[in-house]
This record gives C-alpha cells, sequence and structure tokens, in this order.
C-alpha cells in the first residue's frame, strides 16, 4: 500500500513537473519575440539556450539508460530539447556576426562533448556505474541551467535594466527545482532529488 501511494505521488508530482517545465522552457518566448520584432539579439546571451538544450540532451541519456520509472523525465526533456533548438535557431538567424560566430562555436563543444561522453560511457562502463556517472554529469549540467542566467548579470549591471534577466524566468527554475526533488525523492532517485538540493547547498558536492 505504501509503494502504492509512492507510485502515486510519484506521477502526480512527474505530471506537475513536466507542467512547469513547459512553462519553464516557455519563459523565454517574450525575449524570443523582442528579438524576431527587431530583428536583433541586441545584448541577449546563448549561454543559457545552449546549456538547457545539453542538459536535456543528457536527461534524455539518463532516462534511456535507466529505463525505469523516468518516462516523464524523458518526455519533458525531449520537449525541452526541441524547445531549445528552436530558440538557437532563431538566435542564430537574428544574432550579429560575432555573436553567431561564437554560439556556432559553443555549439560545436556542446555536440562533440556529449559525444565523447555517450561514446566513453557506453563502452566504458556499464550498469550501476553507468548510470552513477551519467546521473553525476547530468547534475553538474542541470547546476549549470540553474546558473546560466547569471551570465547575463554582466548585462544587467552595465544596463543598469533587469530587461535582459526574465523574472518569470528565474521563479519557473525555482519551482520547477521544487517539484523534481520531490519527483526525485518518491521515486528514490538520488541524482534527480539532488539536483535543486545541490543548488540551495553547494558543499555537498565534493
Amino acid at each position: 500500500m505504501a509503494l502504492f501511494y509512492s507510485e502515486y505521488w510519484a506521477f502526480v508530482f512527474g505530471v506537475i513537473g513536466n507542467v512547469i517545465s513547459c512553462m519553464t522552457f516557455l519563459a523565454p518566448l517574450p525575449t524570443f519575440y523582442r528579438i524576431y520584432k527587431k530583428k536583433s539579439t541586441e545584448g541577449f546571451q546563448s549561454v543559457p539556450y545552449v546549456t538547457a538544450l545539453l542538459s536535456a540532451m543528457l536527461w534524455i541519456y539518463y532516462a534511456h539508460v535507466k529505463n525505469k520509472a523516468t518516462l516523464l523525465l524523458l518526455t519533458i526533456n525531449i520537449y525541452g530539447f526541441g524547445i531549445e533548438a528552436i530558440y538557437i535557431i532563431i538566435f542564430l538567424l537574428y544574432a550579429s556576426n560575432k555573436a553567431r560566430l561564437s554560439t556556432i562555436k559553443l555549439l560545436f563543444l556542446t555536440v562533440c562533448g556529449y559525444g565523447t561522453m555517450v561514446i566513453l560511457t557506453t563502452y566504458l562502463t556499464k550498469g550501476s556505474k553507468r548510470l552513477s556517472i551519467i546521473g553525476w554529469i547530468c547534475m553538474v549540467f542541470n547546476i549549470c541551467v540553474f546558473a546560466s542566467p547569471l551570465f547575463i548579470l554582466k548585462q544587467v549591471i552595465k544596463t543598469k535594466s533587469v530587461a535582459f534577466m526574465p523574472l518569470n524566468l528565474s521563479f519557473f527554475l525555482t519551482l520547477n527545482a521544487i517539484v523534481w526533488f520531490f519527483y526525485g525523492l518518491l521515486i528514490d532517485d538520488f541524482y534527480i532529488a539532488m539536483c535543486p538540493m545541490v543548488l540551495s547547498n553547494p558543499t555537498r558536492i565534493k
């Protein structure tokens, strides 16, 4: 009976997590509407979107390897991968030559790094050890997703405007972390649960 309730609440939090994550992924829409209207990326950075893209790719890989109680994690990250890819395409269309080149280089490094990680974990590790390594990598990049808006702080300070750091994105990221923490706790997944906890207490990672 206790197991049933645990699975039930895990499903509930997973669905809520999917809904909030969808809203999180859509939070930058006003930013990209502004980019489209002005036909310029202005002072916006591509780092948060490339980082989020890589994070989604990693969690898809993690869910695929675990292949247990991770369907909701898989669906939202496939969705997130698509949304972030669209954002990056729009960014590349309207970015200056310098920003476009920088983004392309970042994407190249992202794809190479991800490919290398997949190859190494596939051929050099197996079973629980492989899942553990992927889980730790996912945690690190999940922290990067939450920290990536900090790259915009320089622009915020320089312009003395918060237009480059949308409040709705920060709000949904925080709410998102809380919900997925409970989801990870309920399915007994250390890596999913620990991501938001690490953010609030960095000393947890040694």
